[in-house]
């Protein structure tokens, strides 16, 4: 789709921003400066995406023990928080791939537990301004890391703090937060037991 930046295309911008030609597919085997590209492209999705955002962060997502009585998190899950009010019981924590309560030092669950979820999505499920700030800032990166390249950016950190401001923007109209509603600590003085997400940046 025309409207939004295709992964092919946002490695081709890291490759322009360092003076290298385009590429036609990111199918193996690709070059050397490509496969950095591409390693960088989703280093820097993994860790803009840890950030969470209205579009990767879910609230009361219900997880249910397997038959050894352990949870299994899927391979999506970047950061889980099963400490906002939801199971008083127990002190969940993300080990690994699992789910571990740090009150009994185990990590058996028997039942089935309540958590808020940050996603780790695929390129394609971005919202443009994600994507836009991604790109900018794996460029940024990548040409940190290719030698000879380091003081040659194509973009600038100016570049850099306005799409991370029009990400925010697009937060902010998508998110539906407010003063009262939108920080974890004004949030939990108002409603005391509720589990609001902290949307603060």
């Amino acid at each position: 789709m025309d409207n939004f930046t295709t992964e092919l295309e946002a490695v081709n911008t890291m490759l322009s921003a360092v003076g290298t030609s385009p590429i036609n597919s990111l199918v193996a085997p690709l070059g050397a400066e490509a496969t950095i590209a591409k390693n960088v492209l989703t280093e820097t999705r993994r860790e803009v995406l840890a950030r969470g955002w209205t579009f990767n962060y879910e609230t009361k997502v219900t997880l249910k023990p397997d038959t050894n009585n352990q949870i299994n998190l899927s391979q999506t899950v970047l950061r889980i928080d099963g400490t906002t009010g939801y199971n008083t019981a127990l002190d969940l924590v993300q080990r690994g791939t699992r789910l571990y309560d740090r009150k009994d030092h185990t990590y058996t669950i028997t039942s089935e537990v309540t958590v808020d979820v940050i996603y780790n999505l695929d390129w394609t499920e971005l919202p443009e301004a994600a994507r836009r700030y991604v790109m900018i800032r794996a460029a940024r990166i990548f040409a940190d890391r290719v030698i000879g390249y380091n003081h040659q950016h194509a973009f600038t950190a100016v570049d850099e703090i306005q799409a991370l401001t029009d990400l925010k923007d697009a937060e902010g109209d998508t998110g539906d937060h407010n003063m009262l509603t939108g920080n974890w600590a004004v949030a939990r003085v108002v409603h005391r037991a509720s589990p609001i997400r902290d949307v603060s940046f």
